[in-house]
């Protein structure tokens, strides 16, 4: 089996790249909401990069996720939202996107707060594997990995990404 090898710095400059023509060109910039953690960590480094003075939100999906009653309330970071979604044009950033369901448990969670104007996805990783249909407006990788595989966002202390890509087939 290939190993697959993916830099999440050198993906993080492409979302960048990306992401910098739509934000500056726009009259008012969208507002950055991201997943709780890797989204979160992705939100607030675009943040800083694009200029934007306005503070990045984050979303918990443990609230809604359909999952609740085998996983529980997960001790992650909790929902924070430092300006008024209503009538917001909102962009959520996660890192890796999946099947759909922390996406669709994400918006649930985002509109018990009010009605965006609208609200766009960019994703660090697309992988593939849909069981929703959530569509990513941005991806800086679509990839194709088996079920057995889980790939999430590692984050230094200096703040730099990296990718663990680990294999759920074999004992750990």
């Amino acid at each position: 089996m290939s190993s697959l090898v993916l830099d999440a710095e050198a993906l993080y400059a492409d979302l960048l790249r990306s992401m910098r023509p739509q934000i500056l060109s726009a009259e008012l910039p969208p507002r950055l909401v991201g997943v709780a953690s890797g989204g979160a960590w992705l939100a607030q480094r675009l943040q800083k990069d694009l200029g934007l003075s306005e503070q990045c939100g984050i979303l918990s999906s443990s609230m809604h996720r359909d999952d609740f009653s085998q996983r529980g309330l997960s001790s992650g970071t909790p929902t924070s939202l430092p300006f008024d979604v209503n009538g917001a044009h909102l962009i959520v950033v996660d890192d890796v996107l999946y099947t759909g369901r922390t996406i669709r448990a994400v918006l649930n969670e985002l509109f018990d707060y009010g009605r965006p104007a609208s609200v766009r996805l960019v994703v660090l990783v697309d992988r593939g594997g849909r069981e929703l249909p959530v569509q990513a407006d941005l991806a800086a990788a679509r990839v194709s990995l088996p079920a057995s595989q889980t790939l999430e966002l590692a984050r230094a202390p200096d703040g730099r990404f990296s990718f663990r890509l680990q294999d759920l087939s074999t004992p750990v």
